[in-house]
């Protein structure tokens, strides 16, 4: 990536928040390194240098800024594929720190030499892939140190260094201070035994109102709670072949432009995973700025525009998120949701949380591959007819095997053709997934029902030569036209 310094120092000035993530700036006089919205006294332009990522400018010598903290800064979330097998790789350690997997088999998974993906990654954001690795690991121990009251040890741990006596000695060539000089210049978190509290940053504006409406609407009862400030639901993930069960709620705290995410102590050892997912849930990635310039002109019918900061739901559990998909064709979302409730409360597993609506985590796929053939005979007393329970089936042995990848760090292309070669998933299903559980910004499911209704029923290929206009984010545009379909003739869709 290419910064151009004057540029790049104009948005400094400004401490304009569409650029926050997107470069950073190394001091010279100070040894430090600071997001675009820091709000420190602007320093002279001679001694400033601009970076891609967070990494370069710690390879550069700089050491983070206490006050901005540059671990906070949200990610890209660009859709040039030129720069689309960087971002994937980054993604995928960002999720899970490469807790069990190398290098090279991280480059085998996304169908490129180690050579190539070191040559692509350098490239894009000016380190190597370890480099790279070892300072997201930095930078989420300092979040650590900083926000908790965590024991340094479990910090090191969760963090992915091993032992303290690895993350001592990084932190001292890095930072040239220890982890514990950290936690005493910043004071302690505010957490408790049994949960921490960890903030995620987001670009502003951001409609977290419209956002919760879409998931109250599909939250499955007893997996998820959602009210008018929150969101909460219980979690099942495996981190380093260990299955792991707790819960997480997220609220927004639109003061400081971030969402405080709290997490169960059982979720601990996996707290990468679990910030990485709740980012790709929100949408926290996302540039609305960007979006809103593209698709700001977008009038359909009297009062569809489209809103500022809207973000594109994902998903936290991608296998879930596709399981709701399939249950969800060709019925009502009430419906739907009713299918997934028994399906969690027959097949998942119970959980005590502090919340009474959360009772249950949502079966896995180890679950569903684990039930005895034939798969209608265990979920059709569900109401699940018999071609939809053999593609969940099918879904899930996918999925176990490593056919199919989903979630954040999946190539959305590849995947959705994937998708596509499973019985009972057809093209509406594939352009859905494609939006909430793979996060591609421009899927369009053309045939979806609100999707025409929103448009006033035009044929199937006026709505695909009008589509063209919004790309690359049409599925930002397909979620305002059923957003505005909601708003008028009370329907949700999908």
């Amino acid at each position: 990536m290419l910064l151009d310094a004057k540029t790049c120092y104009t948005a400094l000035q400004a401490r304009d928040a569409r650029f926050d993530g997107r470069f950073f700036v190394g001091v010279a006089s100070t040894g430090i390194y600071c997001r675009p919205i820091c709000r420190a006294r602007t320093p002279k332009a001679e001694n400033c240098s601009f970076y891609a990522s967070a990494a370069a400018a710690e390879a550069s010598g700089f050491r983070p800024c206490l006050r901005c903290r540059p671990e906070l800064a949200p990610g890209l979330a660009r859709v040039d594929a030129e720069h689309r097998l960087a971002q994937l790789a980054a993604h995928r350690m960002e999720a899970d720190g490469l807790s069990d997997q190398s290098i090279a088999e991280l480059a085998d998974s996304l169908g490129v030499t180690d050579r190539h993906l070191r040559r692509v990654f350098a490239r894009e954001y000016g380190v190597t892939p370890i480099v790279w690795l070892q300072t997201r690991r930095l930078l989420s121990a300092k979040q650590l140190l900083t926000e908790t009251t965590l024991p340094v040890m479990q910090v090191a741990m969760d963090a992915g260094f091993g032992s303290v006596r690895r993350m001592n000695a990084i932190f001292r060539t890095h930072y040239d201070l220890t982890p514990a000089d950290f936690r005493r210049t910043t004071g302690s978190g505010h957490d408790t035994a049994e949960s921490v509290t960890l903030s995620l940053a987001y670009r502003p504006p951001f409609a977290w109102a419209t956002l919760l409406k879409f998931l109250v609407e599909r939250a499955i009862p007893g997996v998820e709670q959602v009210d008018s400030s929150r969101y909460r639901r219980t979690v099942a993930i495996t981190h380093k072949g260990i299955n792991r069960r707790g819960w997480i709620s997220v609220a927004n705290c639109p003061e400081r432009n971030v969402v405080a995410v709290m997490v169960s102590s059982s979720l601990f050892p996996a707290i990468n995973q679990v910030l990485a997912r709740v980012r790709f849930l929100f949408d926290l990635n996302c540039m609305p700025g960007e979006i809103e310039e593209k698709l700001a002109g977008m009038r359909i019918g009297e009062g569809c525009g489209f809103e500022p900061g809207l973000r594109l739901p994902g998903c936290f559990d991608p296998f879930e998120m596709t399981v709701r998909a399939i249950l969800g064709q060709q019925i009502t979302v009430r419906a739907a949701r009713t299918l997934a409730m028994r399906m969690a409360a027959r097949l998942g597993e119970p959980i005590q949380t502090p919340f009474q609506e959360l009772t249950v985590t949502f079966p896995t796929v180890e679950r569903i591959c684990a039930l005895e053939q034939p798969v209608e005979d265990h979920l059709g007393p569900l109401g699940v007819t018999g071609a939809r329970a053999r593609s969940i089936r099918a879904l899930a042995e996918a999925l176990h095997l490593g056919a199919i990848r989903l979630g954040p760090g999946a190539d959305p292309e590849r995947e959705m053709e994937n998708l596509a070669a499973l019985p009972g998933f057809g093209p509406w299903t594939v352009q859905y997934l494609a939006m909430r559980a793979l996060g591609w910004p421009d899927a369009f499911p053309h045939t979806d029902y609100g999707v025409r209704k929103a448009l006033g029923n035009v044929p199937p290929k006026d709505i695909l030569a009008l589509a063209r206009e919004w790309a690359p984010w049409r599925s930002y545009a397909t979620l305002s036209l059923w957003n505005h379909l909601g708003r008028n003739n009370n329907v949700s869709i999908c």
